[in-house]
């Protein structure tokens, strides 16, 4: 299903953990989990629609109860009739939504979280190899659903390289996130890297395989007291072409978490739309 790997790439805006109010990683950890990012999108614009929702039980030590936290991340992308060194440029806009609880707790907060804007450009290298590089910004929001908690700017880099051959795709993405103090509060964040390795087989219009991610928290808190976070999740995955729309969805487990208090468990859904191209539908799905 190289199709629905390339399209995919679109989700490269995908999604933020609650852990961003608290520092943590500000990219959600797996948003592009079994996502390729290097090989370039045909030219066209492209719908993208990713949800999750994932639960995890406290320890009482972070409060006790269940986090449970939904991220639903609506996104546009285009892929440019442009090039520069033989790679395709391409661009795009994600305003996505969170949606938090804790019912021991007693709390709740939901609405929207920082816009992301990115550029990325992908080359295929012949031999079914593809890299890219992709560069965007999380815009700061101040006196939002979340008050001031995601008011600061982030920086974003990503690394990919894909393979393709028989049908078998390894991918891997790779994510660095300079993180800017609070505008308002002005505390500093530390800064992030994320990691993903997937390892899927297109079976017709069926892609089945394994993803796994993790994130770690780089550089100075907000406080001295303040405890980095990391994890490492695994899980499967599952994709049908139904031309043109794609579908995908994947579940994964912590099997290993440092202070978050818990390991999470999260349900992931993708919905691929093709608005327009250059070429028919038919014709563009026929190629690849």
């Amino acid at each position: 299903m190289k199709l629905s790997s390339m399209l995919l790439g679109a989700a490269a805006a995908l999604t933020l953990t609650s852990g961003a109010a608290l520092a943590g990683s500000v990219s959600q950890p797996g948003e592009t989990a079994g996502v390729d990012l290097a090989t370039p999108l045909p030219e066209g614009v492209y719908f993208v629609d990713t949800g999750s929702y994932g639960s995890r039980p406290l320890s009482y030590n972070f409060g006790g109860g269940t986090n449970y936290e939904g991220v639903n991340i609506p996104v546009i992308a285009w892929s440019t009739p442009w090039t520069i060194l033989g790679g395709r440029v391409q661009a795009l806009f994600a305003a996505p939504e969170l949606d938090l609880g804790n019912h021991a707790q007693g709390a709740f907060a939901a609405g929207m979280y920082n816009p992301f804007l990115a550029a990325w450009i992908g080359w295929n290298l012949g031999n079914g190899f593809s890299f890219s590089y992709l560069a965007g910004v999380y815009i700061g929001i101040a006196g939002g659903d979340f008050g001031d908690a995601f008011d600061q700017n982030t920086f974003r880099q990503d690394l990919s390289f894909a393979y393709h051959n028989n049908g078998w795709n390894l991918v891997s993405n790779l994510r660095f996130g300079i993180v800017g103090d609070n505008q308002t509060t002005h505390l500093a964040n530390p800064d992030y890297f994320n990691y993903e390795v997937s390892l899927t087989k297109t079976i017709g219009k069926w892609e089945v395989g394994m993803v796994t991610f993790g994130s770690t928290d780089v550089g100075n808190g907000p406080t001295p007291a303040y405890l980095h976070q990391s994890q490492f999740a695994m899980g499967g995955l599952v994709g049908y072409n139904f031309g043109p729309v794609i579908t995908q969805l994947y579940l994964t487990h912590d099997v290993y978490e440092q202070n978050y208090g818990g390991q999470e468990t999260r349900l992931w859904t993708r919905v691929i739309i093709p608005l327009w191209s250059p070429e028919a539908p038919k014709v563009v799905a026929a190629k690849y």
